[in-house]
């Protein structure tokens, strides 16, 4: 197995970079290299989680702090002759300023202390987490679903993504990240769930919007229509007098409240449409109705 590359090289980034920086680098090559968006691509899928690891890896302050010094290799591994070890002939390594203690007396307080402690001869630590991304569609978010994502261990798994779930939410999965050290716990998986934008619905806390259009004589008159909702099409009434941007309220009609299971409301908005191309009975119509009406819409705005 070869070993792995340096996290920063993976990422496209500088040592420099700041934790944003590293957060974004993987955002944007997570979403080019998905699976879901490169099917059969062994190659990609194998990329995608070399992306994965490098950015777990860097996302620990601690361990990229002891990467940088050059403390632990890209695997999290120790380096030979790090802390201040022998050389290989005879010599020492400078170690860096403030370590005032030798490296045998670390590891012997270390794992005595454990003895002391009851705590066995063996030293035990929980594994890392590894996090993923997975991206769904809005409905799908909003009412609930399950995906199937591939694991950095091999294993593949149905993840369970609960009704409401938000846009770049985090779901974790308990024990299913990399194992142990001395048969410590294994790390957890967490799954980075990014929503794709719908090309009707908007959300707004709980609560959805769509912008409907109505002809001139639903919105003059009143009518029945039927409207987009997150199940399906339903009928809507349209009051008589209706006018571009008003609104209409469906109650229970949005997304669950994942804090308090409540689902919210879809608000409509109308927006009256004259026909395409226009009616020649209709324009002689208001031409006349336009001799004696002084209806100015601007009026309110204080304009002529």
């Amino acid at each position: 197995m070869s070993a792995p590359r340096d996290p920063y090289q993976v990422l496209g980034v500088p040592r420099s970079a700041s934790a944003d920086d590293i957060k974004k680098a993987y955002r944007q090559l997570a979403k080019e290299l998905h699976p879901d968006l490169n099917p059969g691509r062994g190659d990609i899928e194998q990329r995608f989680k070399e992306v994965n690891a490098a950015h777990d890896f860097l996302s620990d302050a601690g361990r990229r702090a002891r990467y940088d010094r050059g403390d632990i290799d890209a695997g999290g591994a120790e380096r030979s002759g790090g802390f201040g070890a022998r050389g290989a002939k005879g010599g020492t390594r400078s170690r860096p300023e403030g370590y005032g203690f030798e490296p045998d007396d670390l590891f012997n307080d270390l794992f005595n202390g454990r003895r002391r402690g009851g705590g066995g001869g063996d030293f035990k630590t929980r594994g890392s987490d590894v996090t993923y991304s997975l991206t769904i569609p809005f409905i799908e978010a909003a009412l609930g679903t399950k995906r199937r994502i591939a694991l950095s261990t091999g294993k593949s798994i149905d993840v369970a993504i609960p009704p409401g779930t938000e846009d770049q939410q985090k779901l974790r999965l308990k024990g299913q990240g990399l194992g142990g050290i001395g048969g410590g716990p294994p790390g957890d998986a967490i799954v980075e769930v990014w929503v794709e934008t719908h090309p009707l619905f908007r959300r707004q806390g709980s609560d959805i919007s769509v912008e409907v259009p109505v002809s001139l004589p639903e919105a003059l008159l009143g009518a029945s229509i039927r409207v987009p909702t997150l199940e399906g099409e339903v009928a809507l009434k349209v009051p008589r007098g209706s006018n571009t941007d008003t609104v209409l309220r469906m109650r229970g009609k949005g997304v669950v409240d994942q804090a308090s299971g409540n689902r919210g409301d879809q608000y409509v908005k109308l927006r009256v449409v004259l026909p395409d191309p226009p009616d020649a009975e209709l324009t002689e119509l208001v031409e006349a109705w336009a001799k004696t009406a002084s209806y100015n819409p601007r009026r309110k705005l204080g304009l002529d």
